[in-house]
């Protein structure tokens, strides 16, 4: 199939090791690159080859593009996959690979661009016709915030136009509070992300996420892959993922997906990508596009039996998309959960030696991770030890069966959030499907008071 014969796996930990089973599936060599401090990873040891890129932070070794080129260079590998995170949606790296004659596995560096900046995005979308928040049509300035706020009509949320990770976001809910968060969200942006540009966004009260996983060929072919229901977030980071969403009945999820569909075969797109939405009271409002894989595109391999990472290399060689919309089939239901190195009622990060490991298993049960027993957590990184996914033939049975492998998964000699899993688990809002992106931290506040 492919014109592809050596991927470097530019990136770490599970989807490091998740890329690299791919490859391996595909018959392609493959080389893992990896700081000092990832010396022992798993997927270090189990590539074909492996190059050691730099010290510790990720500036000096992940974000090291002169490196990365430099170890394509030495292994002869004629492909990158990066994964997600670190440069995975970096527009200069793939324009460098591609300067290289290295096959960027992902979008073109003009898509990576147009996604990247939320107002860029945002109009974009407009003119794809997918639905969008209402909003500023750009950048606010101070002197026309309160303008656009009350045409706008409150409350308003405050954003980054560079953002990403709930940094640089501010709601106001007044006139009076307005200011205050408009001027935090811009020093915010400016520190986090070197741009204090911002944007105005109506808030959403009780919203749920929800995202739509779409596939280009680049050449004007796209499909959708379903949604998946991310509303259990603590501070704008997902905690929990599930496929299909309990809010959308099968008319909303073929019609959200066709209008986004649609939208990428009139942009031309390549590879996987997601298209994020707010949804209330039966309304989508498209808030961004990650133009990459989503940590959580497990619970979208189990309902519809497609392996993301194989069709991202098999689009990047040139070989077209694998299904058309017709022969994608969703069966039963499927959660993530993100299992991490944290205090599960804290939330502080916990780096250090996993003592015991068992992984559980049975009848649609899938554990992504590459921790081990004996394996140390380093303190450089994201808390991220690993996905626990499972499926079921509905959302009851797939419920039922995450309870007992949730028992059933042992990780010992440093903190994780399984117990918080466990009790989220027995939660009847949980159960019954009944929550939105605000519902886990004030369960969580509460649970402190």
């Amino acid at each position: 199939m492919s014109t592809i014969s050596k991927i470097l796996i530019a990136n770490r930990g599970e989807i490091a090791l998740r890329v690299l089973r791919a490859c391996k599936e595909l018959g392609i060599a493959s080389v893992a690159v990896h700081s000092t401090a990832d010396a022992d990873a798993m997927h270090v040891r189990l590539a074909d080859e492996s190059v050691c890129i730099g010290p510790p932070p990720s500036r000096e070794s992940y974000l090291n593009i002169h490196q990365i080129v430099a170890a394509c260079e030495i292994t002869g590998a004629d492909a990158v996959h990066p994964g997600y995170g670190f440069l995975s949606e970096n527009a200069k790296f793939a324009e460098i690979l591609e300067a290289h004659g290295i096959t960027f596995i992902g979008p073109t560096a003009e898509h990576i661009r147009l996604m990247g900046d939320k107002i860029t995005a945002k109009q974009t979308a407009q003119e794809l016709g997918i639905p969008v928040v209402p909003g500023s049509d750009g950048e606010v300035r101070p002197e026309t915030a309160l303008d656009i706020a009350r045409k706008i009509g409150f409350p308003v949320l405050i954003k980054a136009t560079a953002g990403g990770g709930g940094r640089g976001m501010k709601v106001a809910k007044t006139e009076d509070d307005l200011m205050e968060a408009f001027n935090t969200a811009r020093t915010e942006a400016a520190a986090a992300f070197g741009n204090d540009a911002v944007y105005m966004e109506k808030y959403l009260e009780k919203p749920r996420h929800i995202e739509v996983q779409v596939f280009g060929d680049g050449a004007g072919n796209a499909i959708h892959l379903g949604e998946r229901d991310c509303s259990l977030q603590r501070r704008h980071q997902k905690v929990l993922e599930e496929a299909n969403s309990p809010a959308l009945n099968v008319e909303q999820r073929m019609k959200i997906g066709q209008i986004c569909a649609d939208a990428m075969k009139k942009l031309k797109y390549r590879g996987a990508g997601t298209i994020e939405f707010l949804y209330e009271n039966g309304e989508f409002y498209f808030i961004e596009m990650n133009t990459r894989l989503q940590v959580e595109h497990p619970v979208t391999e189990a309902i519809t039996g497609i392996d993301l990472v194989n069709e991202q290399i098999r689009v990047a060689s040139g070989a077209g998309l694998s299904v058309t919309q017709e022969e994608v089939v969703f069966h039963g239901h499927a959660i993530e959960c993100r299992i991490n190195a944290e205090d599960p009622r804290t939330f502080a990060p916990s780096p250090g030696k996993i003592t015991h490991f068992h992984a559980p298993g049975g009848l649609g049960v899938r554990v992504d991770s590459g921790a081990y027993a004996g394996y140390k957590i380093p303190p450089y990184y994201d808390s991220l030890i690993g996905k626990l996914i499972v499926h079921g033939r509905t959302r009851v049975e797939c419920m039922m069966r995450l309870r007992r492998v949730l028992d059933e998964f042992v990780i010992d000699g440093i903190k994780t959030t399984l117990p918080l899993f466990q009790d989220l688990i027995t939660n009847p809002d949980i159960a019954n499907g009944d929550y939105d992106i605000h519902w886990l931290e004030k369960y969580l506040a509460g649970k402190q008071d």
